[in-house]
């Protein structure tokens, strides 16, 4: 996405969470100004990022896609005739579980965020090679957003 800024709601239905959307926008930004590194980056219009539980991620997996197991980002396609580029929802809870596996928590959220934002430029990782690929795409995002010192800052109360 190039020229103007993109149009970021953020909710953060997780209580323990604090989210600088300062540092947040700025990760977007950084990614959409790169967007031709990854197939075009995700669509231009409104982005909504979701930091949620594991309960309310996986009833929305069920809701939606007929699977209530808990995951750890749902990603679902906008309406750009209407001008949404799409929603990610990350479940907070899934992160904080990867912590102390040489993760830290900030960095698996925003792993989780590059995630969803990838779906949406139309990566997907439902079979092994297309995982490979998409595991690929999320650890040049990630570089990029360190190169540019553009790591969202999340922090758990």
């Amino acid at each position: 996405m190039t020229g103007e800024a993109r149009v970021l709601e953020v909710a953060v239905r997780h209580s323990r969470l604090r989210v600088d959307r300062k540092s947040l926008r700025a990760a977007l930004a950084v990614l959409d100004a790169n967007a031709a590194r990854f197939r075009g980056g995700c669509p231009p219009g409104e982005l909504s990022v979701a930091f949620v539980t594991d309960r309310s991620l996986a009833r929305l997996h069920g809701d939606f896609l007929d699977d209530s197991t808990p995951t750890d980002v749902i990603t679902f396609e906008g309406d750009r005739a209407h001008g949404l580029a799409g929603e990610v929802c990350v479940s907070v809870d899934a992160a904080v579980r990867q912590v102390g596996r040489s993760v830290r928590f900030p960095g698996e959220l925003t792993l989780y965020v590059v995630h969803g934002w990838l779906h949406l430029a139309g990566y997907d990782d439902l079979r092994p090679a297309a995982k490979r690929v998409m595991r690929r795409a999320e650890k040049r995002a990630l570089a990029l957003l360190a190169r540019a010192r553009a790591m969202p800052r999340f922090k758990l109360a």
